[in-house]
């Protein structure tokens, strides 16, 4: 079906549904960038070079693994600073679960969250 990818399939009486990886990833990197006190997502350095060859990732700093009857998630995330990165942290875990669940109808086994680091957050001009 496609170069190494690995998809969320199910069998349906009127088909087969299958969903990418690249696509749960986009919705948990969406899900996880609304959450209040998250700058952004951390890129690997493979999203980087894509990024600057003109190659949009909105799963970037997500890895998703599938296994038989459900999704793990790992989301790495930068914080800004001044919040707490616990209640970020057990935030995105909530909004990524619940934006799965919903999008796909897949059960989510886990949700990661690594803060990988903090910023400040950016000055408005006057």
């Amino acid at each position: 079906m496609g170069e190494n990818k690995e998809y969320l399939s199910a069998t349906q009486e009127n088909g087969s549904i299958h969903i990418s990886q690249e696509v749960i990833a986009s919705i948990a990197a969406l899900a996880a960038s609304e959450v209040e006190g998250v700058c952004g997502l951390s890129a690997n350095l493979g999203s980087d070079i894509a990024e600057l060859l003109g190659r949009k990732n909105l799963g970037r700093g997500v890895k998703i693994t599938i296994h038989d009857d459900s999704i793990a998630i790992d989301c790495y995330v930068v914080a800004l600073f001044g919040y707490s990165v616990i209640d970020i942290a057990k935030n995105v875990q909530e909004r990524v679960v619940t934006a799965v669940e919903s999008m796909t109808g897949a059960t989510v086994r886990s949700v990661n969250v690594d803060i990988c680091g903090i910023t400040l957050p950016k000055e408005t001009k006057k």
